[in-house]
């Protein structure tokens, strides 16, 4: 299988020269929890539904399900680590993992250090595991990476992290420059808390390739899928982004528990940060299979994100056909290299959002509510159709013309739309 590359307008990938839409699904614990079976299963479902990508902790997830089937570390007899020596079978497992995602078509997404590892950061501060010293580190990666390499995977440097000290953006600036150096047709990228902030010293680094943020699952923040891919545009290094983590379906909202993330909640999100900048594509999270619950088992995340679903259950959630119904969009329609163009929008709430490419051809325009929307350009040259997004129905939006701006009206049902526009 062969690597992706950056499109020469840095806004999208590339697979073997042709646009790459980015459609992963957050699997972090497969690496600890899974069984052969149960990995081969899930396989042959997310490839059927057309996800290409897996996002997978390669040690363990701290917040994951329990008991862990295999563990990364050597262990002593009350189950503790500390030498962080690594375990042979475990990652002998891993291998066979990959293999079975790769021959499925897949690319391997692996988060190298989760935040836990790293000194300063929030779950560093909160004890959750040993601090990796910084020469073990080193020495992890001159074991895994390596190993790793035949699989061509894109290497999540950080997982959900923020940057408490100097120290902490050193020991990242030190895991992209040794990945990147051990396995340079590798792409890298940073999985982020919501509100952390790349350090410039990481955003101009020059092995660094693609943004990647995390949107998160506070209901009261569904606002950050287009906030954080404009902070990603004023980085000072323009790159392709993606939304890694938009809000997990059936997920409870963060710590209140008032309710649990719905289809339209991840499809929302997916079109807002699709259209609003992260137009190299999107994560899907279902809650269960990131953790790979199983029934009466114990899950250590369940302050903040709740009971999880078993994860068969959660494979079957419909949130995941959105996500793929947004790739399926963006080739149809050739939608690559969409930039956020807001300010063409007329007097219309900020989460209606609007992306169109920089020759002005293409463009597509997300409204969560069905409404009459305003645009300041003419749409007479372009062919624009109309999709209900709730029952995936097309239909010939009624517009109106005039000197430098086209209205689109309000259709006769009750959903959010999308509308695409190709210039003839």
């Amino acid at each position: 299988m062969s690597s992706l590359t950056i499109a020469p307008s840095k806004n999208f990938f590339l697979k073997d020269g042709k646009p790459f839409f980015w459609l992963a699904d957050t699997v972090w614990s497969a690496f600890t929890n899974v069984t052969k079976d149960e990995w081969h299963e899930y396989l042959k479902y997310r490839r059927f539904q057309g996800f290409n990508v897996l996002q997978i902790n390669v040690l363990h997830q701290w917040d994951a399900s329990t008991p862990y089937l295999r563990f990364p570390f050597r262990r002593d007899a009350q189950g503790n680590y500390s030498s962080f020596e690594l375990d042979e079978e475990y990652f002998a497992f891993a291998e066979e993992l990959l293999e079975a995602a790769t021959n499925f078509g897949f690319i391997p997404a692996l988060v190298l250090l989760w935040c836990n590892f790293v000194p300063d950061t929030w779950a560093a501060k909160r004890g959750i595991s040993p601090v990796m010293p910084l020469k073990t580190v080193e020495k992890y990666l001159q074991f895994v990476v390596p190993r790793f390499a035949r699989f061509n995977p894109v290497f999540v440097i950080s997982g959900d992290t923020d940057f408490g000290s100097s120290k902490t953006v050193e020991y990242y600036l030190k895991v992209l420059e040794i990945a990147k150096g051990l396995l340079p047709s590798s792409l890298t990228t940073l999985h982020l808390q919501p509100y952390a902030v790349l350090p410039e010293e990481i955003v101009t680094s020059p092995h660094l390739d693609f943004y990647m943020y995390q949107s998160g699952h506070m209901k009261s923040e569904q606002n950050l899928p287009y906030v954080l891919a404009k902070r990603c545009l004023e980085y000072s290094v323009k790159r392709p982004i993606v939304n890694g983590e938009p809000c997990y379906e059936g997920h409870p909202y963060g710590f209140t528990k008032e309710g649990r993330f719905r289809v339209f909640d991840v499809r929302k999100a997916i079109w807002q940060s699709l259209l609003s900048g992260a137009s190299a594509g999107v994560s899907y999270g279902a809650h269960g299979i990131w953790c790979w619950h199983r029934e009466e088992a114990e899950f250590k995340g369940v302050e903040f994100s709740g009971e999880p679903f078993e994860w068969r259950v959660a494979l079957s959630f419909d949130g995941a056909w959105e996500a793929s119904f947004a790739k399926f969009i963006f080739e149809r329609f050739k939608l690559f290299g969409l930039e956020p163009a807001n300010e063409l929008l007329v007097g219309v709430p900020e989460e209606i959002r609007l992306g169109i490419t920089l020759d002005q051809k293409r463009f597509a325009l997300y409204a969560p509510l069905a409404q009459t929307v305003t645009v300041s350009f003419d749409l007479r040259e372009y062919d624009v159709l109309g999709v209900n997004l709730e029952a995936k129905r097309f239909f010939s939006p009624l517009l109106r013309f005039a000197k430098d701006s086209t209205t689109l009206f309000l259709p006769p049902f009750h959903s959010d739309i999308l509308f695409v526009g190709i210039r003839y």
